[in-house]
């Protein structure tokens, strides 16, 4: 995991502090190997890790080529995306956790590695011929036996990668499949169709998503992350609990372009934790905020952690108007994370950076260049000037030329130093190459447990279609929830969120969009809402015990106990606990069938009620809260997220009363 560069112009020390109170890098390193199945990765050096990192950069420029250019049948180009990803796979994550080496490589692994990455090759080779023997191909023996060893290796990648969570779904479905249908049939369908590991998922994966995994590698190093962090130090970090405030703005602003929730918590955490235990929380209390800040990441337009592509593409609508549509409940989870902590910061009485410590704004603009790739790639996608891929590759130019300034800063020969204006630019153009090196390996990197998680929903998606279990899964929630609304999206949420513990959201929104999806559409739920609820679940499971992956690597920053602080977050982002069952029941906030008085009028009662709920949560309000009025503000709080007139005017007054009397009773005390 990297870390964004620090900006020389920013005058407060932003570099992660190294006392006895904050984890380093190790510390996150360790605990992140312990938990979370993309850290454990095989150690190459010299020649062998030059010819690794050559063959992802390989990856990653063959990747935007065929997105952008290629006209070849899906069953090639997806085969050989999924050939190369295999090798890439196997060459990073080693069997198990103990069998790091330095240029070590098992027989076992490569033999796996061949055979697998092979039969897809194959496939790409005789597609042509593959295609036109159709259910015939279901009778070859070694058709049968490479389809086999196929998924098997992609099975086993994702067991190394992503975790056993998603393999367990994987394996019941599989079970089920092989006794319902032939085997050579189910074969077949799952490795020479396209609806199978070649599903939706795969083909949105290689068409979109590796394209903006590598643009984020791209941005990553022009050090927007900082330029992010300096800004809200500059618009928070002054007020109460400053530091906390600045580590919800800025991973917020992170998270548009990062889409993972555990990569932000590392990046501004690393930054943003060690102020906010210096200022005065706790360190399961600082973790924690960073944590759910962090995740809400992938909920925030434009990125929205990929899975926006794969949303247009199961929904039938524009990517653009899928963040469009993304902003509201985006704004209310990170307004609720917000006023926690500054309930919090009042709470424990802490206060603000001093001002002449923080980075000043008239500085701070002139890095505003820096946005440019964000906003060509949003005006070009918003407009439908260009493709998202083209859009996408466009910006990745961009953010080249935008990192050119520094580049050609930190190229300058030092004093005294000779070579003149010729050595100058050789360092500047060394300097250019190793950085687009270097992000076009991370995004190649970054790619692999993305494209294994959407493989292995391919094949879910698969064995639901052939065997027809989508229709008996729909049929028994809408007996057991009696058609009613609230039972179904409960239940629902359950699923995602232990579906979605350790896996990528990726995989986790196409595995609820194949089956809990339909569920909630059957009952009712508008098919936009219903797709924005499963995902918004699939989300929340980084930050919920007992498998929270980005508060587990808050908690090693802050050197704090991991469950604690998985709680802590879980409590801070109740707003995308409730958010979801708002615009389920009222999706006026996700502007359908809605005009803007009413948008203006959910907006105000939700932020009224999530204050009501986050006060009550926090305990404090001007001064101690009792507990039966803690129990009101739950009341009165969901009361406004309740759609009616009744529910919103009794929530108002019992918010209101509660806060007034606070105000009156913290007023008596002071006196």
């Amino acid at each position: 995991m990297s870390f964004w560069k620090k900006s020389e112009k920013a005058p407060v020390n932003t570099a992660p502090a190294e006392d006895a109170s904050t984890g380093t890098a190790a510390d996150v390193e360790a605990v992140m190997k312990k938990y979370d199945r993309e850290s454990n990765t095989r150690v190459w050096e010299g020649k062998p890790k030059l010819v690794v990192r050559t063959f992802m950069v390989f990856f990653s420029l063959w990747s935007i080529y065929v997105t952008l250019f290629s006209t070849a049948l899906p069953e090639v180009r997806l085969s050989l995306f999924l050939g190369m990803v295999l090798l890439m796979g196997y060459l990073n994550f080693p069997a198990r956790k103990n069998h790091v080496k330095v240029n070590s490589m098992p027989w076992y692994d490569i033999l796996i590695m061949v055979l697998g990455s092979g039969a897809f090759f194959y496939y790409a080779i005789n597609a042509q011929k593959i295609i036109k023997l159709s259910l015939r191909a279901a009778k070859d023996p070694l058709l049968l036996v490479l389809g086999v060893v196929g998924i098997i290796a992609l099975i086993e990648l994702c067991r190394r990668s992503v975790g056993l969570p998603i393999l367990c779904v994987v394996g019941a479905l599989l079970v089920y499949t092989f006794t319902k249908v032939q085997p050579q049939l189910v074969i077949y369908n799952l490795f020479y169709t396209t609806s199978g590991v070649m599903n939706t998922p795969i083909n949105v994966c290689a068409k979109y998503i590796v394209v903006f995994i590598i643009f984020g590698a791209f941005l990553e190093r022009t050090g927007i992350a900082q330029f992010f962090i300096d800004l809200a130090n500059s618009v928070a970090g002054a007020s109460a609990g400053g530091p906390a405030k600045v580590a919800v703005i800025s991973s917020a602003l992170c998270g548009m372009v990062s889409g993972s929730s555990v990569g932000n918590t590392v990046t501004t955490g690393s930054v943003t934790i060690p102020m906010m235990k210096k200022t005065g929380y706790k360190g399961e209390f600082a973790g924690a905020v960073e944590a759910a800040a962090s995740t809400g990441g992938q909920i925030m337009p434009p990125i929205m952690g990929a899975a926006a592509f794969l949303m247009a593409e199961y929904m039938g609508i524009s990517y653009a108007t899928v963040a469009v549509k993304a902003i509201l409940p985006a704004v209310l989870y990170f307004t609720g994370i917000y006023i926690a902590v500054h309930l919090e910061a009042k709470k424990l009485g802490l206060k603000g950076i001093p001002k002449d410590q923080l980075p000043k704004f008239s500085i701070l603009i002139r890095k505003i260049y820096l946005l440019a790739p964000l906003v060509v790639l949003v005006g070009m996608v918003a407009t439908n000037m260009r493709t998202m891929q083209f859009s996408a590759a466009i910006a990745i130019l961009v953010a080249i030329l935008v990192s050119l300034p520094d580049t050609i800063r930190d190229s300058r020969p030092q004093a005294g130093e000779e070579g003149g204006f010729l050595k100058h630019a050789r360092n500047a153009l060394k300097k250019l190459f190793f950085m687009c090196f270097n992000a076009l390996e991370a995004g190649g990197k970054g790619t692999i447990t993305v494209a294994v998680a959407c493989a292995m929903a391919g094949i879910v998606a698969g064995c639901i279609t052939v065997t027809g279990l989508a229709s008996k899964l729909i049929t028994a929630i809408v007996t057991i929830s009696g058609g009613h609304a609230m039972i179904a999206l409960v239940l629902t949420m359950l699923c995602c969120i232990v579906l979605g513990m350790g896996v990528p959201t990726t995989a986790n929104y196409c595995i609820m969009a194949a089956t809990c999806a339909p569920i909630l559409i059957k009952i009712g739920i508008p098919t936009v809402a219903a797709h924005f609820f499963v995902f918004y679940f699939g989300i929340v499971a980084d930050i919920t015990p007992p498998v929270a992956l980005a508060a587990y690597a808050g908690s090693a920053i802050a050197k704090a106990d991991p469950m604690k602080t998985g709680f802590n977050a879980t409590k801070l982002a109740i707003a995308a606990f409730i958010v979801p069952y708002i615009f389920a029941l009222n999706p006026a906030m996700l502007f359908i069938d809605t005009n803007a008085f009413q948008v203006v009028q959910i907006v105000i009662s939700s932020l009224i009620g999530l204050f009501g709920v986050a006060s009550a949560l926090n305990g404090f309000l001007y001064c101690k809260i009792n507990p039966l009025f803690r129990i009101l503000l739950v009341v009165g709080g969901l009361g406004m997220m309740i759609p009616g007139t009744l529910t919103d005017v009794t929530g108002l007054v019992i918010v209101v009363g509660i806060v007034l009397y606070q105000r009156m009773s913290a007023k008596r005390l002071a006196a």
